[in-house]
């Protein structure tokens, strides 16, 4: 089964020039607007998606955002550029995300609740512990999109949705039907494309922080609340944020904000 996942990523075209220049801009010490601005606006879909997400429930801003540069000094520069980099990872991966009872906009969505988690928790807990995981908490399930291509083609689609819609935890019907889990597969596409290795290393063990080493455990952890308090298929439920809260607990993770993000995030849910 690795082969198979491994081939279907080996098989992925390169990165776009565009993501390429953004992720060289992202690693400049000094960091100019209007450089950003020049970059995103190459490319017509980033700029669509990037105002969509800034002017959606999760956000809640009064007044519509209607330009790039205005979701910069609104939202900064870093969510600007997670954003851009998700949306074209999602146009390459362009994968049905069927038997994950999902589909792509239900991805984007719990994408952008994911920044806005790591945000509301971290950003008054620890400001550098946020930083160094914003990235791969809004990118750390893309591997969706090559594990659904493969249930698909082993005709596993009516069974793993089924055990989705019966509410299975989705990493353990990853483990059941295909032996990798999205965190694994999301890994094995970042060290494809020539992510650094501190990205691949905080999401390669998400689903087993036991084994994580001692320098990405804690941020391996956090990765693991988020993905489960925004699943995609029960977006700040109930049911997800309770066991989201109840692994911060077992992990020694800080609760009180945490728990104050997720009823933030809920309220502009049920807002709109």
């Amino acid at each position: 089964m690795l082969e198979n996942i491994l081939e279907k990523i080996e098989s992925l075209p390169p990165l776009p020039q565009t993501i390429e220049e953004i992720e060289n801009f992202r690693k400049k010490k000094d960091k100019e607007i209007d450089e950003l601005v020049k970059i995103i606006e190459k490319d017509a879909l980033v700029i669509t998606t990037l105002l969509k997400i800034s002017n959606s429930a999760l956000f809640g801003f009064r007044s519509k955002v209607e330009t790039v540069g205005r979701v910069i000094s609104l939202l900064g520069i870093n969510f600007t550029i997670y954003v851009a980099i998700s949306e074209t990872f999602n146009n390459i991966l362009t994968t049905d995300l069927s038997p994950y009872c999902i589909n792509t906009e239900d991805f984007t969505k719990a994408s952008s609740a994911s920044y806005n988690l790591v945000n509301l928790w971290l950003g008054d807990v620890d400001n550098n512990l946020k930083e160094e995981i914003l990235l791969a908490s809004i990118l750390q399930e893309i591997g969706k999109f090559i594990l659904s291509e493969l249930i698909v083609s082993r005709g596993l689609s009516e069974q793993f949705s089924k055990k989705i819609e019966e509410g299975i935890d989705t990493v353990d019907v990853e483990k059941e039907l295909i032996g990798f889990t999205t965190s694994q597969v999301t890994a094995e596409i970042f060290k494809y494309w020539g992510f650094d290795d501190k990205l691949v290393n905080m999401i390669q063990f998400v689903d087993n922080t036991n084994i994580c080493s001692a320098e990405y455990k804690q941020r391996a952890q956090v990765l693991d609340v988020i993905k489960t308090a925004c699943n995609p298929y029960s977006l700040l439920s109930d049911s997800s944020t309770k066991k989201a809260l109840k692994k911060a607990i077992s992990y020694n993770l800080e609760t009180d904000f945490l728990n104050k993000a997720i009823e933030t995030l809920q309220n502009r849910l049920l807002e709109h």
